[in-house]
């Protein structure tokens, strides 16, 4: 029989039938039937004081779009947000998401997580609540909703008990500092491609020497803002 739940994760949003999506299957999906933890998603326009449950208004200044009322999403998070999580509004604007965040969250005792629609939420909102800005990337999505599903999704992975072998946790990318190495099963040859033979050597020196080398070139190739943070770390061990 399934615990109490230690991390606890709650999505504001329009749309709660987006929820609980990919996080319903695979490994996250059996953690909720585990009691690790668990998902609540709550519709922000439950806590709408009017007929038509209005959660947005035009801005002021003018301009396209519409923004989500300060009002409203207050009254909703006052009302679902669990004591001591983070607030977290996905928003292209915010904070890159990277590793190190994730790995915080998944030690703290869950989130409460905003999902934007329309222009953003009114700003004031954002100041009283001391909102945390987070964004996947430098581009566009048209609500929150997957936004909150993949920073879930990557939280979920590292709480105790969800990934079999936690080991496997510990070469992934960016827990180095790098890029991962590439990987190979069989066959050995595949479309006249083979294998690369120090991976079947049984020489493990000479394995993680090679995988090492590979995912610092790939780091290097693929994406330089990482490599000059490696070569800064590694370097100033010496």
């Amino acid at each position: 029989m399934a615990g109490v739940a230690s991390f606890r994760a709650v999505a504001l949003t329009l749309f709660p039938q987006m929820f609980p999506g990919p996080l319903g299957a695979s490994l996250a999906g059996k953690a909720v039937e585990d009691g690790i933890w668990t998902l609540e998603t709550v519709d922000i326009r439950d806590f709408a004081s009017d007929k038509h449950r209005t959660v947005d208004d035009s801005p002021f200044g003018g301009g396209a779009g519409m923004v989500m009322r300060p009002d409203v999403l207050n009254a909703a998070i006052a009302a679902s947000r669990p004591n001591g999580t983070p607030l977290i509004y996905l928003t292209p604007r915010g904070r890159i998401l990277d590793q190190a965040r994730v790995k915080a969250l998944a030690v703290g005792p869950g989130v409460t997580l905003i999902c934007g629609r329309y222009e953003g939420v009114d700003q004031r909102l954002l100041e009283a609540q001391e909102v945390e800005e987070l964004s996947l990337g430098d581009f566009i999505l048209s609500g929150g909703e997957a936004a909150a599903i993949a920073l879930l999704d990557a939280v979920v992975r590292l709480l105790p008990g969800v990934v079999g072998k936690a080991e496997s946790l510990a070469n992934e990318s960016f827990e180095t500092g790098l890029l991962e190495y590439p990987h190979y099963t069989r066959p050995d040859t595949w479309q006249g491609r083979e294998v690369p033979d120090v991976l079947k050597s049984g020489h493990h020196a000479k394995v993680e020497a090679w995988r090492r080398a590979q995912a610092e070139e790939i780091t290097r190739m693929r994406r330089p803002e990482l490599w000059a943070r490696y070569e800064k770390a590694r370097d100033s061990k010496r």
